[in-house]
C-alpha cells in the first residue's frame, strides 16, 4: 500500500534529544575532565612533559571509559526493548484478541470512540501487529532500537575531540602560563558547545552557555585546588 506525503510538515527538534544529549555530554565531559586532570597537575608544580602526559592518558582513558559505558548501557537498553517486543510476540499468538482489544481500548483512551478504536486496532492488526503494539503500547519503534555500537563510537569521538581542546592550548605555551592557557580556551570551548547545543535542540543559547560554563569551571577549580593542596604537602 502506497504511503501518502503528509500534507503539512513541521521542522521539529525533540526527535534530537537521544544524540545531542550524548553529543554534548561527550563533548563536555572531554574538556572539562582532561582540563581538570591537567589542571591539578600544574597546581601540584609538574613538569610541562607530566602535564601533557597526564591529558593524554585523561583523554585517552575517559574515550574508552565513555564507548564502554555507552555500550554496556545501551546493550541493556536494547535487550529490554527486545524482550518486551517478544513479549508481545508470544502474548499475540498466544491472545490474539485480548491483544486486539487492548489495542483498542490504547486509542480509545487517546479520544477515539470505541467502534473506530476497534477498526482501528483490526487494520493494524492486519498490517503488522508486532510493531503496532511495540510503538502504541510499549513506545518501542522496533525499526529503530537502540545502537550499542553506535553509540559507544559517537562517545568516544565526541569525548576525544572536547579532550584535544585544553591539551592543544597547554601546547601551545610553557608551565607558568598554562593555567591560564588551559582555562581560558576550556571554559570557551565549554560555552561554545553549550550554545550550540541549546541552537540545534531549539533552547536559550545564553542560558545554557553560561550552565556549561559555570559547573565545568566549578569543577576546574576545585581540581585545581586539590593538586595544589597535595603539592604543598608533599
Amino acid at each position: 500500500m502506497e504511503v501518502r506525503k503528509p500534507p503539512h510538515e513541521e521542522a521539529h527538534k525533540s526527535h534530537r534529544a537521544a544524540w545531542l544529549r550524548a553529543a554534548i555530554l561527550g563533548v563536555d565531559d572531554g574538556i572539562v575532565s582532561t582540563s581538570s586532570i591537567m589542571l591539578g597537575v600544574i597546581a601540584a608544580a609538574q613538569s610541562d612533559a607530566a602535564i601533557l602526559t597526564a591529558g593524554i592518558a585523561g583523554l585517552v582513558a575517559g574515550a574508552l571509559s565513555m564507548a564502554a559505558g555507552e555500550y554496556v548501557s545501551v546493550s541493556s537498553q536494547r535487550d529490554s526493548e527486545l524482550y518486551d517486543i517478544d513479549v508481545e510476540r508470544r502474548s499475540l499468538k498466544e491472545n490474539p484478541q485480548e491483544e486486539l482489544e487492548e489495542l483498542a481500548h490504547i486509542y480509545e483512551s487517546r479520544g477515539l470512540d470505541s467502534a473506530l478504536a476497534m477498526q482501528v486496532a483490526v487494520k493494524l492488526h492486519e498490517q503488522d501487529a508486532v510493531h503496532a503494539h511495540a510503538r502504541d503500547e510499549l513506545g518501542i519503534d522496533h525499526n529503530e532500537l537502540a545502537n550499542p555500537v553506535q553509540a559507544a563510537v559517537a562517545s568516544a569521538v565526541s569525548f576525544s575531540l572536547g579532550g584535544a581542546l585544553p591539551i592543544a592550548a597547554a601546547l601551545t605555551v610553557h608551565h607558568a602560563a598554562g593555567v591560564w592557557a588551559i582555562t581560558i580556551v576550556s571554559l570557551i570551548a565549554l560555552a561554545v558547545s553549550g550554545a550550540i547545543g541549546a541552537m540545534i535542540g531549539g533552547g536559550s543559547t545564553l542560558r545554557a552557555g553560561m550552565r556549561v560554563l559555570v559547573g565545568g569551571g566549578i569543577a576546574m577549580a576545585i581540581t585545581y585546588g586539590i593538586g595544589y593542596l597535595v603539592g604543598v604537602n608533599l
